[in-house]
């Protein structure tokens, strides 16, 4: 079981969602080899600022906040980012699918959860056209 207890984890998941913050995004990881989790980093870089702390020996649970729709209608999507590091240990990479169940628990409201073991999975294109995909409406002829 993961501690997601850090109040700073929930602060911050509530922060990106508010409309009237610039805030698009936080990320927490844990505390050494314990399975307690911190708040690492937030920011209004989006994806590509997030991506700064992806090391290959973390497994980073992430939030992002991306505007969808058309001209006609923006609204907030928001995206679940889950990152394991390819060289991160066996056991952290094994319990990734039972702890993000705790982490859910805080970062409760999503579209689309996004994992991946590479850089190159977390391009911003890729995940707005899921994220469109799964949106409903789209007047942006991308069908």
């Amino acid at each position: 079981m993961a501690n997601v207890e850090d109040p700073a984890i929930e602060e911050a998941y509530n922060d990106v969602r508010d409309d009237n913050t610039e805030t698009n995004w936080m990320a927490c990881g844990y505390v050494g080899k314990t399975n307690d989790l911190e708040m690492i980093g937030s920011g209004s870089g989006g994806i590509d600022e997030m991506k700064s702390l992806f090391d290959p020996t973390l497994v980073i649970y992430g939030y992002l906040r991306v505007i969808a729709g058309d001209e006609e209608s923006k609204r907030p999507k928001f995206v679940f980012v889950i990152w394991v590091g390819e060289n991160c240990g066996v056991m952290r990479r094994a319990r990734v699918s039972v702890h993000k169940a705790d982490v859910k628990k805080v970062i409760k409201q999503f579209a689309v959860e996004w994992p991946g073991t590479e850089l190159s999975e977390f391009e911003y294109e890729d995940i707005m056209k899921q994220v469109r995909k799964v949106g409903g409406a789209d007047y942006q002829g991308n069908w």
